[in-house]
């Protein structure tokens, strides 16, 4: 039998991106059973699917991938969806703040067609799945070389968008990739970016790579 799967993520480019690209790899084994783009439409999607695997994005309106799995342990629906994360953010406060909340594994979007549905049936029947490099970080964070807490306690100051363009800014982007990379204006990573820098008291882009790094975020 298939393996049904929900798609969740915001941009609707990319999900249709994904059912093509499992079609195109794992027709007979795969299935896309449906899609959503917030919290509120992918609980919905999820609860009325009956997905065996949710491709879940960490970063979401409404309240992040997190709050998904967190509402959705609150229903009764029998069996519940196993998680995998999908998303362009390797950071590790995002790997480990989703496995907290209930993900079986997380990949990242330079992941291949094969490799995810290799993936996909993997935590389908209960294995772990992680990129190479992020399951470090679940070992750090295990291990306890990683303070999470500190890492937490930081990046509670900014908003979701506020960290993506963070991340990307303190790894050498210019304001226009940003721009380009998460769909948004020039303008708008400007005004996300003074927001960082006053958030975290910072005055310039050096001193953000540096306090990035000393965190394990890029």
């Amino acid at each position: 039998m298939s393996v049904r799967v929900v798609v969740v993520d915001d941009h609707a480019m990319f999900r249709r991106g994904v059912t093509a690209e499992l079609a195109a790899s794992g027709a007979d084994v795969v299935e896309v059973v449906g899609e959503a783009e917030d919290v509120d439409t992918a609980v919905a999607a999820i609860a009325s699917a009956g997905p065996d695997v949710v491709l879940l994005d960490v970063h979401l309106p409404g309240g992040g991938g997190v709050e998904v799995m967190r509402k959705l342990a609150t229903m009764a629906l029998g069996d519940q969806p196993r998680f995998l994360a999908l998303s362009v953010s390797d950071a590790a406060e995002d790997v480990i703040g989703t496995i907290r909340g209930g993900a079986r594994g997380y990949v990242t979007k330079t992941i291949t067609g094969p490799e995810l549905v290799d993936a996909i049936q993997r935590v389908a029947d209960g294995d772990a799945v992680f990129s190479p490099r992020l399951a470090g970080f679940v070992l750090d964070a295990f291990a306890g070389s990683i303070d999470i807490a500190d890492i937490d306690e930081d990046l509670d100051r900014l908003t979701d968008r506020e960290r993506e363009v963070m991340r990307l800014i303190a790894r050498g982007y210019s304001y226009k990739e940003v721009a380009k990379e998460l769909f948004i204006s020039i303008k708008t990573v400007e005004t996300h970016m003074s927001a960082v820098l006053r958030k975290l008291q910072l005055s310039s882009r050096h001193e953000l790579t540096k306090w990035a790094n000393d965190r394990r975020l890029l």
